[in-house]
């Protein structure tokens, strides 16, 4: 069972797993519009030894967060002002890391280079530092294959626009998941499915809300210099969503980063190699936190 927790003008809703005494790492779903349960189980492992301690948070007017936080305030620079409040609602300011992935790699990214030094570590999953990073999407939808998928996934992203119900925002994110797999009807689709049925609650007005204002808007490439704490860029050979190049150009302009690719994956690197990925960030963590 998770809880809220108080942030400026909002609360947000937490999931906590492993020991309490762990190091904690704050983690950030994709989306924006998804929750905490986007991640199913998949980082579990991480809590093994109880050394390291997960905190997998809904964000600002999502999931099981407080859902009449006030709309001017749903952008990315003030979810990332949230990290902070949220370390320091947990008590936790003095010694944490934060994991994003996808849009909540946008999120971890902006924090990092809003609040340089707060975080002891940052993993960014799949991101991207500029928006213009998308640009390639459409280009990806047209070539998507396998042919008999590609008007099921091209419909999905459209949608976005205009989702209302919690239904319609769960067949619409079922019917984009082939797009963000290496193999579109391969066995770690159909794993992650499988993990994950039943467990969201979809934000549909934040959905709509962010699909048409380019996801957050992010433009950070020219401030990553400013970024003093290590940096950990995670990125998929075969995204169609956040280019391996941006993961590439990302790491290039931290000062202080380390870039794995997952030759085996696109988008969702943690669903497709579980173990490499969870053995990339626990090194990640054990060498901030050594």
């Amino acid at each position: 069972m998770g809880r809220v927790v108080e942030v400026a003008d909002t609360k947000l809703y937490v999931d906590e797993r492993g020991e309490p005494s762990g190091f904690p790492l704050l983690v950030f779903h994709g989306g924006p519009g998804l929750d905490h349960t986007w991640f199913g189980d998949y980082l579990d492992p991480l809590t093994g030894d109880g050394r390291y301690r997960l905190v997998l948070a809904d964000e600002r007017a999502c999931g099981r967060s407080d859902r009449t936080a006030p709309r001017p305030t749903w952008t990315l620079g003030r979810m990332a002002q949230d990290v902070s409040e949220l370390a320091a609602s947990l008590g936790v300011s003095d010694g944490y890391a934060t994991l994003g992935h996808s849009y909540g790699a946008f999120l971890v990214l902006q924090h990092a280079v809003d609040h340089p030094g707060e975080p002891c570590g940052t993993i960014v999953s799949a991101g991207i530092a500029a928006a213009r990073w998308l640009h390639g999407v459409d280009r990806q939808l047209a070539a998507f294959e396998p042919v008999e998928l590609r008007e099921q996934v091209t419909s999905s992203w459209a949608r976005e626009r205009s989702v209302q119900t919690q239904d319609e925002a769960s067949a619409l994110i079922e019917d984009q998941m082939p797009f963000h797999f290496w193999e579109p009807r391969g066995a770690a689709l159909q794993e992650y499915l499988r993990r994950t049925a039943g467990r969201a609650r979809y934000a549909p007005d934040v959905i709509r809300h962010f699909s048409s204002q380019d996801y957050g808007g992010i433009d950070v490439e020219d401030r990553l210099g400013e970024v003093t704490h290590p940096v950990l860029v995670l990125g998929g050979r075969h995204d169609r969503t956040c280019a391996v190049g941006a993961s590439q150009d990302m790491a290039q302009r931290l000062p202080n980063a380390e870039l794995v690719v997952f030759e085996d994956s696109a988008h969702m690197m943690f669903a497709e190699e579980p173990d490499r990925f969870l053995a990339t960030v626990r090194q990640f963590l054990d060498r901030i936190t050594s």
